[in-house]
């Protein structure tokens, strides 16, 4: 990877449509994240420790775990980005001369086609099992540890947490509804193969899915089902409750929510910003306890 993990913390935004849903859901999963950036700052959000010569320590040695790709840490942030960026390109052309602090989704309508609920769910089905891979691999677990990631995932806080919370949001209730989880289920348990190949993210996550991939993202969805269930429940997340919410950043119409979902997907990279987080979390914690 050209970047270093504090090169990545460091240049992490402070502000924009990304910082600003994530900080949206936040309200929703209230006191779960905060948009920590810079590797130092991270350091001494995490640790508590002010001391400079301390700080130095806990980066020198969270840098050699980092630059030890045979750790996974990179191969984590590597998945992140790879959804990302896969999702960006989708529709870069489109929303080049449209996106702002502010804008109306009707000005590029006829200029995008937002996914339809099954080709939505598979997008969906692939970020949570590519969240699997990530998870695992940043925190010392084979990549296929599908147990290890459901048992972890019920304890996730922070960055991780509002992660989940906006793939589940963003990709889950907004595009299909508060029975988002159904119509995912049905989907998986339906999978003959031919929705994932012919989808242009499981193109490019396949390289890093483990095992057989079709195999794998069945398992592992399936494996989150009472997880992602339940999710909006929980956590008191009603899909009214997130668009009022939303109305503050973004304008759209309410039987336009598959275009609103499209345009999160094209515009943020909630994945990559909250993955180098938790991942510089992990490093640091580990770090921390080495020295």
């Amino acid at each position: 990877m050209s970047q270093s993990i504090d090169q990545l913390m460091d240049s992490l935004s402070t502000g924009g449509l990304t910082v600003r849903l994530l900080g949206l859901l936040d309200l929703v999963v209230p006191g779960q994240w905060q948009n920590v950036t810079g590797f130092d700052n991270a350091i001494q959000v995490v640790t508590g420790e002010t001391d400079p010569g301390m700080v130095a320590q806990v980066r020198d040695r969270a840098l050699v775990l980092w630059d030890d790709a045979s750790q996974g840490y990179q191969r984590a942030v590597s998945i992140y980005q790879t959804i990302d960026k896969v999702d960006a390109a989708i529709g870069a052309a489109a929303l080049a001369h449209t996106i702002g602090e502010r804008f109306s989704l009707f000005s590029f309508l006829d200029r995008v086609t937002p996914n339809q609920d099954k080709a939505q769910t598979v997008d969906l089905a692939l970020k949570l099992a590519s969240e699997c891979v990530a998870f695992c691999s940043a925190n010392g677990f084979p990549g296929d540890s599908i147990g290890d990631f459901v048992s972890a995932v019920t304890s996730y806080e922070k960055e991780n947490l509002i992660r989940m919370a906006a793939i589940l949001t963003f990709n889950g209730l907004i595009p299909l509804g508060p029975d988002y989880a159904v119509k995912l289920m049905d989907a998986v348990r339906g999978f003959d193969g031919s929705e994932l190949e012919g989808n242009r993210l499981f193109q490019m996550a396949k390289g890093f899915l483990p095992g057989e991939p079709v195999r794998f993202v069945t398992n592992a969805v399936t494996s989150l089902e009472s997880y992602v269930g339940g999710f909006m429940d929980s956590h008191g997340i009603t899909l009214d409750g997130v668009l009022g919410h939303l109305r503050g950043v973004v304008d759209f119409a309410d039987d336009k929510l598959d275009y609103l979902a499209a345009l999160i997907d094209m515009s943020t990279d909630y994945m990559t910003h909250t993955g180098v987080q938790s991942v510089s979390r992990s490093l640091i914690s580990r770090a921390v306890g080495e020295i």
